[in-house]
């Protein structure tokens, strides 16, 4: 598979970068900065045999379609919603992406977001910066002995499960994919979506992207939940939808939400998530912790030189194989 001269171009978002270009051959013509304006990757793509690349770079199929000498995508992280898998295949495309590296990381910050949208923590800094004090503070709420639903229970939603035994809490779990036997190892239980809604104090969204859970969490969803329960999404944006959470926290439907994933990202400076008191932010860095970063440009790395070379990976780490 590898050319006299393989030219490849690194999404400027995997850093550190030097880590990825020192896991790479040598001999390899390695170009770091691609933009993620369609338009622009329809006319830089065409150039290179391999892409390495995170969500923030949409390969669409019309920017596939154009990049007729693109042998490999390489996609750092779980996630691969962002490349239309169906056009790399049937444009002869390998896709490779590195799945489970990120999990801990993911679900440390689910519980993190969590403990900061319960106890109000921005709105507690937000005080001492402006000179005030503890008797302006909204009262905040207490996680140990609530009910904590879970959504989606794959290598993410299985380690929240986890990092919740030491908070005394009961475990709801909501994969139409996963055996019930998963959950009570976790030490959960598991139910339909409907039952987790209306039962959970902390409704957690682990799931992947795919069409079946884009739009999962609507109007009807939030109305289900109860009225001081919190929603935490570390999945994908779209998950839920925007608008409709937007108006339910307003309206006192539900308590409060901690989202680091967003229908559009980044998130716009005029976003009416970012005038609520009762929401906390961050810019979808969930997995961004030196060591899982570490651990998936390594993989990374790895996976796209042996397939550039013709050998073989786990198949795990395979998105789509194309075929000779």
């Amino acid at each position: 598979m590898r050319a006299s001269m393989t030219r490849a171009i690194v999404d400027q978002d995997i850093t550190p970068t030097d880590r990825l270009l020192n896991g790479l051959p040598d001999d390899w013509d390695v170009t770091v900065g691609l933009d993620s304006e369609e338009a622009t990757l329809r006319t830089e793509l065409p150039s290179y045999d391999v892409a390495l690349v995170t969500s923030r770079v949409p390969l669409t199929r019309a920017v596939l379609e154009r990049a007729t000498d693109l042998d490999l995508i390489g996609k750092l992280g779980t996630g691969i919603d962002s490349i239309d898998l169906d056009a790399a295949r049937e444009q002869g495309i390998t896709v490779t992406h590195t799945p489970g590296h990120n999990a801990l990381s993911v679900a440390e910050h689910a519980l993190g977001l969590t403990l900061a949208t319960a106890r109000r923590l921005p709105t507690a800094g937000e005080l001492i910066a402006e000179g005030r004090w503890r008797d302006e503070y909204p009262l905040g709420t207490r996680i140990s002995g609530s009910t904590v639903g879970i959504v989606g229970f794959g290598n993410v939603g299985k380690r929240v499960g986890m990092l919740f035994s030491g908070f005394d809490v009961d475990r709801l779990v909501a994969d139409p994919y996963v055996p019930s036997i998963d959950a009570e190892l976790a030490h959960g239980r598991q139910t339909d979506l409907e039952t987790l809604l209306e039962s959970s104090d902390v409704v957690i969204l682990t799931p992947e992207l795919t069409d079946e859970t884009r739009g999962l969490i609507g109007a009807a969803e939030l109305d289900r939940m109860r009225e001081d329960a919190l929603l935490v999404n570390v999945s994908r944006g779209p998950v839920v939808e925007q608008a409709a959470l937007v108006d339910a926290i307003e309206s006192g439907t539900i308590g409060g939400a901690g989202l680091d994933v967003f229908e559009s990202e980044p998130v716009p400076a005029d976003s009416s998530l970012q005038d609520l008191d009762n929401v906390v932010l961050t810019p979808h860095i969930a997995a961004m912790t030196s060591e899982c970063r570490a651990g998936n440009i390594d993989q990374l790395a790895a996976n796209v030189t042996r397939l550039f070379d013709g050998e073989s990976i786990l198949e795990r780490y395979v998105a789509v194989e194309a075929r000779s």
